[in-house]
């Protein structure tokens, strides 16, 4: 059964997109089954995976308002993963899912006949809080938050905090918080390095050993319609987004391995 990471931060420019496309590519090459969502109307995961946004129907969006089933719009890309495209038609669903019953568990409904599909579905949530972004949490079995490690940042993950506190109690008791993860790292910075250590000792192991560097292959390939891995697989963004895959994977079966040697006790 696929586990269901939202990618999100009511931060903009932390690099959630950069982080989705990436990670799905590198969990896709380490021999996962991978879905990504687009939940951002931007659409630049969908742009950043190769897809012609104004050209991909049906989308998110047609999935949301029940136009459409998850098998009809998931797109194969080229790096290995599927996606479900979106676009500008998707900031729409906004007003329309007001009259849907249920409209917070669209996504998760519309899911769930696929879940077996896959090893991991990644969610590019936008950086606001809207319906899109509580579909994406209702969904979810858990959160990675991408940030910088900056003051301002330390204060937006306060709030985030919160809001998934909220999101716990109201729609999806599962939800938590599976990593955070430092981007856009420049180790030079006297400031970052003090708010990487208080981020280390405030959330311990929740913060991934990996660290995303500033590097401008990565910061290139999206104009290339390519992850890193594919425009450059030798640069450091490549080999870092790699790194965080491989730490995924050791975690999930460090967990499922402490489960069976718990049950094996009972």
């Amino acid at each position: 059964m696929a586990r269901i990471l939202a990618v999100t931060n009511q931060k903009g420019g932390v690099g959630k997109t950069t982080t989705a496309v990436n990670l799905s590519a590198c969990l896709s090459a380490l021999g996962q089954r991978v879905l990504m969502i687009d939940l951002d109307p931007q659409g630049n995961a969908t742009t950043g995976c190769g897809v012609i946004k104004r050209e991909a129907l049906p989308t998110v969006y047609q999935i949301l308002i029940g136009r459409s089933t998850l098998a009809d719009a998931r797109i194969k890309t080229e790096f290995g993963f599927d996606i479900l495209p979106a676009n500008r038609e998707l900031a729409g669903a906004e007003v329309e899912l007001i009259e849907i019953n249920g409209r917070e568990y669209r996504l998760r409904a519309a899911l769930e006949p696929a879940l077996g599909d896959y090893d991991f579905v990644l969610m590019d949530c936008p950086p606001a809080l809207n319906m899109l972004t509580v579909n994406g949490l209702a969904a979810a079995h858990a959160v990675m938050i991408p940030m910088q490690c900056e003051y301002y940042a330390l204060e937006g993950l306060t709030d985030l905090v919160a809001t998934l506190k909220k999101v716990r109690a109201n729609l999806n008791s599962r939800l938590e918080i599976e990593g955070l993860l430092r981007t856009l790292f420049d180790p030079r910075s006297t400031l970052t390095q003090q708010v990487s250590g208080e981020l280390v000792d405030h959330f311990g192991d929740k913060v991934y050993r990996t660290i995303i560097p500033r590097n401008v292959r990565l910061a290139e390939a999206p104009s290339y319609g390519k992850p890193v891995i594919a425009f450059d697989r030798l640069s450091k963004g490549a080999q870092a987004y790699m790194a965080l895959a491989q730490e995924i994977l050791d975690r999930r079966d460090a967990l499922a391995n402490a489960a069976e040697a718990q049950g094996a006790q009972a």
